[in-house]
């Protein structure tokens, strides 16, 4: 049973391997031709829109494996039904409960690489990849308003001991991290306006805060609007070449208001969402693209589980092209409903967990029904 267990493990591999393999390729020449339409414009060069292209790849295949691995095992069931090799190995002693055990172990060996690959390669091979583009054509990051990026952040001890709201304003930030054109708001628990900064450019020292540059800091005194009598206190200046700003705000959470959530890192985004939570802001979108991060891997097991049927229809039930082509319609299918339920629970309001479970269990269902049809039959 060993052996028969191994040349199972084999025939899948090999087929998934070769169906990742050329839905890489198929979407990596997309990709090219996309970034061709823009090889001209702005210094933009044929072998930097390549080394683009091949950035992007491991968040294809990140997004791909799911799907060949549907198709992979599908192809390797079909050829083995085809061949008259599964009938050998049911009269061997394999039976429905022992192959569904050996695909899904094999399918554990996938979901571990896939949870590897897509939180220590593919996000950062993203962010460089975006990166690249931006100061090939010359450009900063994207902005949300004209005015740049807005970003709240709370503080808990505002220099006199009382806690501290801040409304930060950056005009953009530059591909190596640095922030241009701060303005920074700061107010009281009354919501009192207390000071207002501008800062030229700043960047950002790890595990310390903001190293800011021509720094204007304005101080406005804490007054009582009903209080009429003439008080002492008055509003000052500071100006400074340098300043170290002490702030809860990084790079990356800058980064994740200009960048999709789905494109990225479960960590990153448990941070980000930390700190949308700790400044009373919405976290749905996030929460949900979390959430699809951390169970998106598993969808490999139902995958593959839904591809188990296909191995015990009989070669007349359809042939080899017409069983990849159903493989390939459930794939995309698969892909609209995630894309829908997405949407439907960020518009419904859904708890993010059983937004990001709904698609794979629908699935998993028409898998353990399909598979309860085949051997009733």
């Amino acid at each position: 049973m060993k052996t028969l267990r191994r040349y199972v493990w084999r025939e899948i591999a090999a087929s998934t391997g070769f169906v990742l393999l050329a839905l890489v390729a198929l979407f990596a020449m997309f990709d090219l031709i996309k970034e061709f339409d823009d090889v001209g414009r702005n210094g933009y060069r044929a072998d930097q829109a390549l080394v683009f292209v091949a950035l992007l790849t491991p968040a294809r295949t990140y997004e791909l494996v799911p799907i060949a691995a549907l198709i992979g095992t599908i192809y390797a069931l079909s050829k083995l039904a085809a061949n008259s090799e599964f009938t050998i190995m049911r009269v061997a002693g394999l039976s429905t409960r022992r192959l569904a055990l050996t695909i899904l172990q094999l399918g554990a060996g996938f979901v571990f690489l896939t949870y590897l690959f897509g939180e220590a390669v593919a996000p950062s091979a993203e962010d460089l990849a975006r990166r690249l583009r931006l100061r090939a054509t010359g450009a900063a990051l994207a902005q949300e308003f004209r005015s740049g990026v807005w970003v709240r952040d709370v503080v808990a001890n505002g220099g006199d001991g009382m806690p501290r709201l801040r409304f930060v304003n950056v005009n953009h930030v530059n591909t190596d991290t640095s922030v241009v054109r701060w303005r920074i708001y700061e107010f009281d628990e009354q919501m009192h306006l207390r000071s207002v900064s501008t800062a030229a450019s700043g960047t950002y020292v790890r595990g310390v805060g903001w190293n800011l540059t021509d720094v204007v800091e304005t101080t406005l005194p804490a007054i009582v609007a009903s209080d009429l009598s003439q008080t002492s206190q008055h509003t000052e200046v500071v100006r400074e070449p340098n300043r170290l700003w002490h702030s809860g705000l990084t790079p990356e959470i800058f980064g994740a208001l200009l960048v999709q959530p789905e494109r990225m890192g479960a960590v990153n985004l448990s941070r980000y969402i930390r700190h949308l939570a700790e400044n009373h802001q919405r976290t749905d979108r996030f929460e949900i693209a979390f959430w699809n991060k951390m169970l998106y891997p598993l969808t490999i097991l139902v995958m593959m589980a839904l591809a188990l049927p296909f191995a015990y229809l009989h070669v007349r039930s359809g042939t080899m092209s017409f069983k990849v082509f159903s493989g390939i319609m459930i794939g995309v299918i698969f892909y609209a409903l995630n894309k829908l339920f997405s949407h439907l629970g960020l518009l419904s309001a859904w708890p993010p967990i059983v937004v990001a479970v709904l698609p794979g269990l629908l699935v998993l269902m028409v898998a353990l029904g399909a598979l309860y049809w085949v051997e009733r039959r």
